[in-house]
């Protein structure tokens, strides 16, 4: 809990009675690498913040390809947001990479410390912003630059993220086969 109070006491002021109050609404849960938190087609009803570890959220297509939003580590969150607000089945599928521990609040728990503290209203508002915007960047980079840019470009903005993962499951996050990526990396190399 001391890395999560830590993390919103980062973004926004809270007394320490409405922080012990909000975090005592979490559940720790460990998972073992490669299960599942979630899977695609069932309803998300969490909200995960990783204490350890690395997950990815992916989706499968109708081809059976996987397609990988994107990964998350320590200090991160984690969720499929359209199924855990509109109660709908999830597009994505939460995997643990390695074994990992997640602080998981369910939505009863979040609207009650909506309605309960104020402060937390703001921080999501925080959170939700951020990841609009990296998920906007994201968008744009994917449309504007080569695979061998976003390859390059992912090492330089996740160095602690790429080393701790398959070419499979780079390729998936950049939409490309992990043959054209082995082609990627070899020609960097030789450059």
């Amino acid at each position: 809990m001391d890395l999560l109070k830590e993390y919103i006491q980062k973004l926004i002021t809270i007394s320490d009675t409405n922080l012990n109050t909000f975090c005592g609404y979490f559940n720790a849960v460990t998972i073992q690498r490669k299960e599942l938190l979630l899977r695609q087609g069932e309803l998300c009803n969490f909200e995960g913040f990783i204490t350890k570890g690395c997950f990815r959220l992916f989706t499968i297509d109708d081809k059976g390809n996987e397609h990988t939003l994107y990964f998350g580590i320590k200090n991160w969150w984690i969720a499929d947001i359209h199924s855990f607000l509109n109660q709908v089945p999830a597009t994505f599928s939460i995997q643990a990479l390695e074994d990992s521990e997640v602080l998981l609040i369910n939505r009863e728990n979040k609207k009650k410390a909506f309605n309960e503290i104020p402060e937390i209203e703001k921080l999501f508002r925080i959170i939700l912003q951020n990841a609009h915007v990296a998920l906007e960047q994201r968008m744009i980079k994917n449309i504007s630059t080569t695979a061998d840019q976003r390859y390059l470009k992912f090492l330089e903005k996740y160095p602690q993220i790429a080393q701790r993962l398959t070419n499979i499951q780079i390729a998936s996050y950049l939409g490309v086969s992990p043959e054209f990526l082995s082609k990627i990396k070899r020609k960097i190399a030789k450059s």
